[in-house]
């Protein structure tokens, strides 16, 4: 499988000692702008480095859904009949519905498109995406407009806030993604960013990836008793109680939930001090798409964050609950007829769609009277056209008795319907926590913070307090939907804030080592000059779960195989478990290449034999770091100490 990987050989066979390099000063950035770029609904907020207690939240937009606080826009994107970029969020949905239904089959709408980056296994720079319509685009070219149309915004919003006019170095650029997110999805939103204009592909140290729970619990830190809920003192109260008026200005403002400028604590917030040396949590981010879960442990007096346990969850966010309502009409009305409906008039299936998620906020345990959902007039004509039949007649004859009609066009969701389209999504977000809260390395602790859009939701907020309630504190900040996104800024000001984080999966590469008989099978020996080897030795950098200290490296030694060679190319292998030892071992991929550009030689001609001991070989040591939010890699030709352009790629494996 592997042997051409090994014109490599490591001349160092035994790993090499771990260097701590101390993380580099934050280049000299006068402002940190974070885009939180959600499933379901996306925004962005920024801070000066001046007055980095302040956080301001993006302006609100016009359109809207009435009852949706609108600090955050919805992810949904319209392409011209031609594929140019139309518009964004509120404004690319009205001007959809808008459309005359014949002229709308032409465009191009795309909404909940981050979830394909989530589920692709072999994600490229060519992954296309389908639109409502069914005509197909490429990914990256849907992620980029997205991030354009934020760029903009986001610009003239800072620029009408600072007198001094920005110029590009001066942004240090922060991008959300969930945690469980692998390698080539981070890095995909990175080309994004780059063809987007965010930063140059030159100072890609001006954009961050910062991993949703993380940042999350990067902002949970700094929160006080009164900016949250908690669920396990019921008719608990958020309000303080001295008046308005004996509250200094900045305290008020600190306090206020509907301005778009927060305060944050600089130190840990008081929070922490009265929840008594509460220093480990869970936070869980349950969001449009995927439910991502982090245990941290707060380092004092410094306050830097410790990851306990790797990063886990899956695809079970509140999309789970609109996909399930799409199966309940097709059950009612025919999946050919649905799929026929959206094809035909796909303005009007997204306004039903739109109709329901707006209820799905509306849905609590205690609830008995039915959520109503207006069906478009169009749903109705065509179904009797269609079918020959109505609406009403349908639904009786579905035997669907926990969905009723009413006279006014609507349909009637009962309370058993509603538990049946959230109760799938809910039992494997609340397992999925209660299955880390079982791992040795969580058990015991007392906190758990519920973020992102969903935890909004009393349906989930009910379900969590049932299940972790007698052991767990369940809390959740104030404007839950936001949490994200200012943690996102917070660690755009400091990136070094996230101490430890655990590897997510064994990464290592494909190396040869001198044969030995009795210990290796034969099928992997490879002679060479006259010399033993054993082909596809796993050479582990790192393990799963292991914890590796930000600015912590792993070094190793190559040798080009050939004089004149210009290029090392080095495949890189991972896997969920750590016993592996040969890159042939089952549950082994290749995820990966490092490509390291050598230099002309001149005098110093590097020849070839991997093992040979001649004097004048050329060694490139590469340095590679595991501890930040991506992998990176450094290069440097020792015998010139010249570094070397080196780049790890994991998108087009």
């Amino acid at each position: 499988m592997g042997r051409n990987d090994c014109g490599i050989a490591p001349l160092t066979p035994s790993p090499s000692p771990r260097v701590e390099i101390r993380p580099k000063a934050a280049c000299l950035f006068s402002v940190v702008v974070a885009i939180d770029f959600g499933t379901t609904s996306s925004g962005y907020a920024f801070s000066f480095t001046q007055d980095s207690e302040a956080i301001h939240m993006m302006k609100r937009w016009e359109g809207g859904d009435p009852g949706v606080a609108n600090q955050k826009s919805p992810t949904c994107l319209l392409l011209t009949p031609h594929l140019r970029f139309h518009s964004f969020g509120f404004a690319a949905r009205d001007f959809y519905h808008d459309l005359d239904p014949e002229e709308a089959r032409h465009w191009l709408y795309f909404d909940k498109f981050k979830m394909k980056i989530h589920s692709t296994s072999d994600l490229t720079m060519e992954t296309e995406l389908e639109a409502v319509n069914g005509r197909r685009v490429r990914a990256i070219e849907v992620f980029v407009h997205a991030l354009r149309f934020f760029r903009e915004h986001a610009l003239k919003e800072v620029k009408d806030q600072s007198s001094s006019v920005l110029e590009g170095e001066e942004i240090r650029w922060v991008i959300t993604v969930p945690a469980v997110w692998r390698q080539p999805a981070k890095q995909f939103m990175r080309e994004a960013a780059y063809l987007a204009g965010l930063v140059s592909p030159d100072c890609p140290e001006h954009l961050l990836i910062a991993l949703e729970p993380e940042a999350a619990s990067i902002y949970c830190r700094k929160l006080r008793l009164h900016q949250v809920i908690d669920l396990s003192v019921q008719g608990y109260s958020s309000s303080p109680a001295a008046g308005p008026g004996s509250i200094p200005a900045r305290e008020q403002l600190r306090r206020s939930r509907h301005s778009r400028t927060f305060l944050v604590e600089s130190g840990t917030g008081e929070l922490w001090s009265e929840l008594q040396t509460g220093d480990r949590y869970v936070v869980a981010d349950c969001g449009g798409g995927t439910v991502d879960l982090t245990v941290h442990q707060i380092e004092q007096p410094q306050g830097t964050l410790k990851e306990l346990y790797k990063a886990s969850g899956g695809p079970y966010g509140a999309v789970g609950v609109d996909l399930a309502f799409e199966a309940m009409l097709c059950q009612i009305f025919g999946e050919d007829f649905i799929q026929s409906f959206k094809a035909k008039r796909p303005a009007a299936w997204v306004d039903l769609t739109i109709a329901f998620e707006a209820r799905k906020r509306t849905a609590s345990p205690g609830r008995t009277n039915a959520l109503n959902i207006s069906l478009p007039f169009s749903f109705i004509d065509f179904y009797k056209r269609h079918r020959g039949q109505s609406v009403e007649a349908a639904l009786r004859r579905s035997n669907m008795n926990i969905v009723k009609w009413s006279s006014q066009g609507m349909l009637r969701l009962t309370q058993e319907a509603m538990n049946e389209l959230f109760q799938p999504t809910i039992i494997n977000i609340v397992q999925h926590i209660e299955e880390l809260m079982s791992k040795p390395e969580v058990r015991g602790v007392r906190f758990v913070f519920l973020v992102g859009g969903f935890a909004e939701s009393p349906m989930l907020q009910k379900a969590v307090q049932k299940s972790l309630g007698r052991t767990c504190r369940i809390i959740i900040p104030h404007d839950v939907g936001l949490t994200i996104l200012k943690g996102a800024v917070l660690f755009g000001l400091d990136p070094t804030v996230v101490r430890v984080r655990r590897c997510p999966v064994t990464y290592g590469v494909g190396v040869l080592n001198r044969f030995v008989n009795g210990r290796h099978p034969r099928d992997k020996l490879l002679i060479k000059e006259g010399r033993e080897w054993c082909t596809d030795i796993f050479d582990r950098f790192v393990s799963v779960d292991q914890s590796v200290a930000l600015g912590e490296v792993v070094k190793r030694s190559y040798t080009p195989a050939r004089t004149g060679q210009r290029k090392i190319i080095i495949n890189i292998y991972c896997s969920t478990t750590d016993d592996v030892v040969y890159i042939s071992d089952p549950g082994v991929r290749k995820c990966g290449t490092i490509t390291l550009d050598l230099p002309e030689a001149g005098a110093e001609g590097g020849t070839g034999a991997a093992g040979g001991g001649s004097p004048e070989r050329r060694e490139i040591r590469a340095t590679m770091q595991f501890g930040d939010t991506e992998i990176k890699v450094t290069a440097v030709d020792v015998t010139s100490s010249r570094s070397v352009r080196a780049s790890i790629d994991f998108l087009s494996n």
